[in-house]
């Protein structure tokens, strides 16, 4: 049997490791909110491009696995008015990072794609974003990075299937 000074002596415990959870979100969520990791992209990668440039690449490289590509397809994925979606890409046809093509499957429909600079500014901001990710992570055993590697992607899975759950109650 458990007295009541037991359970109380338990809860604070739990209470600081979920505060402490907290807290750290709400640190990386304004990290994240000021697009560090893109900024720095930018910086040392892509000194001419907008954050609003990588989150298209992002985008067109996310999409291209599914099929063609289209403006619409980029409007989609970055929630984004399709207008916007077209300027953007224009803007990086113009910079030669994206090339429009008709597509295979209706040539009377326009797809976007990857021009070799485009697939090579990709692959860089990439190479910037694992550099950082190292970084964070050059003092920790390679034991702590396993297993924070899929412990984070568990708790990311068990966030998105929340946020998708609230998602379908405002659609019922």
């Amino acid at each position: 049997m458990t007295n009541t000074r037991e359970v109380e002596a338990q809860a604070p415990a739990e209470d600081e490791r979920f505060q402490r959870i907290g807290q750290a979100m709400l640190r990386m969520r304004l990290l994240t909110g000021r697009r560090m990791i893109g900024r720095l992209a930018i910086r040392n990668v892509a000194p001419g491009l907008e954050l609003s440039h990588l989150d298209v690449l992002d985008a067109v490289r996310r999409a291209e696995g599914t099929g063609e590509v289209t403006v619409g397809t980029i409007a989609e994925l970055l929630r984004i008015d399709p207008s916007r979606a077209s300027r953007i890409v224009a803007d990086m046809v113009a910079r030669g990072v994206l090339r429009r093509k008709a597509s295979q499957a209706d040539a009377r429909r326009i797809v976007v794609v990857l021009t070799a600079l485009g697939q090579r500014l990709l692959a860089d901001i990439q190479a910037q974003k694992h550099a950082v990710i190292e970084s964070i992570f050059a003092d920790w055993s390679p034991e702590d990075v396993e297993s924070f590697s899929w412990l984070f992607d568990r708790y990311v899975t068990g966030y998105e299937r929340i946020f998708q759950d609230c998602m379908k109650e405002t659609t019922d």
